[in-house]
């Protein structure tokens, strides 16, 4: 855990492409930034460079890199923020040119790693977090020795201390995500006796997937009479809660089920690692993609959620599109009523409001049609 949470000054950085249109260059920095404040810290400086590509030593380049030195002179940032994924060599690189400036260097998953390290509370997803950030810090210390030999002029040789070293953090590394993942094993046949114990009982499972601050645990609570936590902010539920829905239709119950949101970008292994937990979805009999009615970009946002499911083999589940938080529709943009289907030309899904319980009716009885 980073000990700049709560209290730390960034200096957000973004590399589009020539051809990126100006507004999804804006929006993937709003992003960045609702993340950045996620963690309780604030933007001091966003800066949005146009290249080809990334530079291949600093990604941002010598000339920008100079501009954000200057900019951490004059702000008092100590963290640099890389909208993206960095390798090894830049991150060095980087923080080698910051490091006088007491800077910190961070990249997009790392943000992420640190949202999920605040969030969250259970034994399973603290693990899952372990395994994810050791994924991700992997590369960067296989890369360590060499970054190292080549300073000290040599070629990272078995004797060279930097190599050494290396070696044994690789060694650590390896052995820790060894045990980490047979604990998630465990964790998982527990689940997997549960869903056993499910089919015998004849309980149907649903579960709710989306991107991130969709509204899935609002929903979840509407639909269960469960109290979670439910924050306006991105991860606010990182482990799984399952909860008994009534489902008058269906003349019994079936189980509900809310976790981790998902978010664009995201690299696989971070994904993967978190496959334990997002077994609930993929054993699950129906999935309700909650989609925010809301944002401007949901069709993005959908797609990055229809993508994700697909790399977990999801595909073709039986699926419910749920719109939710129609309540903050412009009343004349509602061509049909909350509960029908979704206006805005969002006729393949059911339009709905955790919070008035406005569609909520007609979502349980497609639910229980669905079931069936």
């Amino acid at each position: 855990m980073d000990n700049l949470a709560g209290g730390y000054k960034a200096i957000l950085a973004d590399v589009v492409h020539f051809t990126v249109p100006k507004a999804e260059a804006l929006e993937r920095m709003a992003e960045l930034e609702a993340l950045t404040k996620t963690y309780g810290g604030i933007a001091v400086v966003k800066t949005i460079q146009r290249r080809e590509k990334p530079d291949y030593v600093t990604f941002v380049g010598s000339g920008k890199l100079e501009e954000i030195i200057e900019s951490a002179k004059t702000t008092g940032a100590n963290v640099l923020i890389i909208n993206d994924l960095l390798k090894p060599g830049q991150l060095f690189r980087l923080e080698e040119a910051l490091e006088p400036y007491k800077m910190k260097v961070w990249d997009r998953v790392d943000l992420i790693l640190h949202i999920f390290d605040r969030h969250a509370t259970s034994a399973e997803a603290k693990l899952e977090i372990e395994l994810a950030r050791l994924r991700h810090i992997g590369p960067r210390i296989y890369n360590m020795g060499a970054q190292l030999g080549r300073q000290r002029g040599g070629t990272g040789t078995r004797g060279g201390a930097g190599e050494g070293n290396t070696e044994k953090m690789k060694r650590h590394l390896k052995e820790r995500e060894r045990t980490i993942v047979k604990k998630l094993e465990m964790y998982e046949s527990g689940r997997a006796e549960h869903r056993k114990s499910r089919v015998r009982a004849g309980l149907k499972t649903v579960a709710l997937v989306g991107y991130t601050n969709a509204g899935k645990t609002a929903l979840l609570n509407a639909l269960t009479k469960r109290k979670e936590l439910s924050a306006d902010k991105l991860f606010a539920t990182l482990d799984t809660r399952v909860g008994e829905m009534y489902l008058p239709d269906l003349g019994g119950s079936a189980l509900l089920s809310d976790t981790i949101g998902f978010i664009r970008d995201l690299p696989p292994s971070l994904i993967k690692a978190f496959q334990s937990t997002l077994s609930e979805a993929v054993h699950a009999d129906l999935i309700l993609h909650v989609i925010d009615a809301s944002d401007p970009k949901l069709d993005l946002k959908r797609a990055v959620v229809e993508e994700i499911l697909a790399s977990l083999g999801l595909k073709d589940r039986s699926t419910i599109l749920v719109y939710n938080k129609c309540d903050l529709l412009p009343k004349r943009s509602k061509t049909r009523p909350i509960g029908s289907l979704a206006p805005l030309g969002m006729t393949d899904g059911i339009c709905v409001s955790a919070i008035t319980k406005d569609g909520l009716p007609t979502l349980k009885e497609k639910i229980a049609v669905m079931l069936r």
